[in-house]
């Protein structure tokens, strides 16, 4: 383990060889030889879950000197020194202020930020239950309660972020962590941007970053496009995925994706199809809106009928929160800020594939990784609220 003491607080982070996996490199830490280039002291160290370009992933844990009471943590550390310039100059810089000034329930918690000479240590609450992606995989088809809880908890984060004119420009199944609770939280900001200018006027996006499969119509084209727009649709995505266990559109070609978004061409499961309910169609229909002039707000999303009904909440319903399995143990490539195209559809088989670089874009590397769904509709428990 590695371990830092000063004042009254002391770091332990655990060198995590199993269930602390993180995807795309949310959480990062260093080499055993790193930390003790950092002034840490190594212990035991085992083996790094995560290994990117200039960051890897690690579990950690808090211990308060006073109390000696532990907490969990994920820890990410970037080495400044083998990220390229870029990265350093904009999106990094960003991620850092963006982070340190948000604060909302349904937000992945930064405990606390540290440097020492080049490398950048985030601490940040550790998600128990893993990612939304690692859900859906193990149970399939989320049910359609649960999932209008989950959407409401995301909309609502995403509106906190909106309210302070932050656009996340990387909403996926990935980047939606679930906590000991199950509930929702949004996670991954390296590419998250202010949407206004130092005047407050309003500022388009001209990074055309994120997952393809995710990613707006008006993203996919490489035209100059509002991030809180593009967010919703991101939104939208995720709501299908839960209620289908599938991508509505396959990735594997851009120029198609294009034409099926513009065309509206995706439909729910046949499996599927009969029992979710017409207000859920409905929403999903007018998130994925091609014309943004068209497409649902934020705020009109979360006052769409279906948001707003709540179900009683009942024992029976409490009754069924149980704890998921631990995430199963993969490594992945993952760098700083990742874009990758995300699961092109093949039956069951969700496979990703890397997203080439737009023109005159900004995009920062790439990643590949496959995951399998069991293709099972197996009824996961109804989350709490």
């Amino acid at each position: 383990m590695i371990s830092r003491v000063g004042g009254d607080q002391q770091y332990i982070v655990f060198l995590y060889n199993g269930y602390a996996r993180m995807r795309h490199g949310l959480f990062l830490c260093p080499a055993p030889h790193q930390a003790q280039q950092a002034g840490l002291n190594v212990q035991n160290s085992m083996t790094v879950t995560v290994r990117g370009s200039y960051a890897t992933v690690h579990l950690a844990e808090y211990v308060d000197g006073a109390s000696s009471k532990k907490m969990r943590l994920a820890c990410k550390i970037f080495d400044k020194e083998k990220a390229p310039p870029d990265f350093l100059e904009k999106f990094f810089p960003r991620e850092l202020e963006i982070l340190t000034k948000i604060e909302n329930p349904h937000i992945i918690q930064v405990h606390s930020i540290l440097q020492r000479g080049p490398r950048v240590f985030i601490f940040m609450r550790y998600a128990d239950n893993g990612d939304l992606l690692d859900f859906v995989t193990r149970n399939g088809v989320v049910p359609e309660q649960q999932s209008k809880l989950w959407f409401r908890q995301m909309a609502s984060g995403l509106q906190y972020l909106h309210s302070k004119n932050i656009a996340h420009r990387d909403l996926k199944c990935e980047n939606i962590l679930l906590s000991r609770k199950f509930n929702v939280k949004l996670a991954d900001f390296g590419f998250a941007r202010f949407c206004v200018d130092h005047d407050g006027r309003r500022v388009l996006s001209k990074t055309y970053c994120g997952s393809a499969a995710y990613a707006a119509p008006e993203v996919v084209s490489g035209t100059p496009y509002n991030p809180k727009l593009a967010d919703v649709w991101s939104l939208g995505i995720i709501l299908f995925i839960m209620l289908n266990a599938s991508m509505p559109f396959d990735d594997s070609n851009l120029r198609k994706l294009l034409k099926d978004q513009m065309s509206r061409n995706w439909v729910f499961r046949s499996r599927v199809r009969e029992t979710v309910s017409t207000s859920a169609k409905s929403i999903v229909r007018h998130i994925l809106e091609p014309d943004i002039t068209l497409r649902l707000t934020l705020d009109r999303v979360l006052g769409h009928e279906w948001v707003r009904t709540r179900k009683e909440k009942t024992n029976s319903l409490a009754g069924r929160l149980i704890h998921s399995a631990p995430p199963i143990h993969q490594q992945v490539s993952s760098g700083g800020g990742t874009i990758v195209s995300s699961a092109a559809r093949t039956g069951n088989l969700l496979t990703s594939k890397a997203l080439p670089p737009f023109k005159n874009s900004e995009n920062q590397g790439s990643t590949v990784k496959s995951i399998g769904t069991s293709g099972k509709d197996t009824q996961p428990p109804i989350a709490v609220e």
